[in-house]
């Protein structure tokens, strides 16, 4: 667990660890959201990894062109992968959390932290969307759902 030296476990990124750019790129307020969220996971015995915190412009960029190639259309490709001009990864306002088990935790209990599952078929995918405690609001059904 991060408690232990706050060390990446299995390859995995914690939270805590500011010195990896996924990290230390990410809103001040997103960042604290979402080891808040980390801590009271773990005491649940829950661990909470990022997958991908924020990302550079030219990394989005690749992710877009291999949701093209990939799903066949950049209309399809929006579903899943948002431009750089559009992405909250590249403005440091997201973050896709796992294993599994942790986004599924996070989204239960995320809205104490105002952390919200943002897009239906991305339950990966967190922003900060509400105030503390507050109700998060509703899913968007797909990245190119955002207006």
């Amino acid at each position: 667990m991060w408690s232990e030296g706050r060390a990446p476990l299995d390859g995995r990124i914690s939270p805590f660890d500011t010195d990896r750019s996924t990290i230390a790129g990410l809103d001040p307020e997103l960042r604290a959201a979402v080891q808040a969220a980390a801590d009271d996971a773990e005491r649940d015995g829950v661990t909470l990894s990022v997958n991908s915190g924020w990302r550079s412009r030219a990394h989005q960029q690749e992710l877009f062109a291999q949701a093209v190639a990939e799903h066949g259309s950049e209309e399809e490709a929006l579903r899943w992968v948002a431009t750089p001009d559009t992405s909250q990864h590249v403005t440091g306002d997201a973050v896709d959390i796992g294993p599994p088990r942790a986004a599924a935790w996070l989204g239960e209990h995320g809205a104490a932290y105002g952390l919200c599952r943002t897009f239906a078929n991305e339950a990966w995918h967190f922003e900060l969307a509400t105030a503390p405690g507050d109700s998060c609001p509703a899913m968007l059904p797909d990245a190119g759902s955002r207006p």
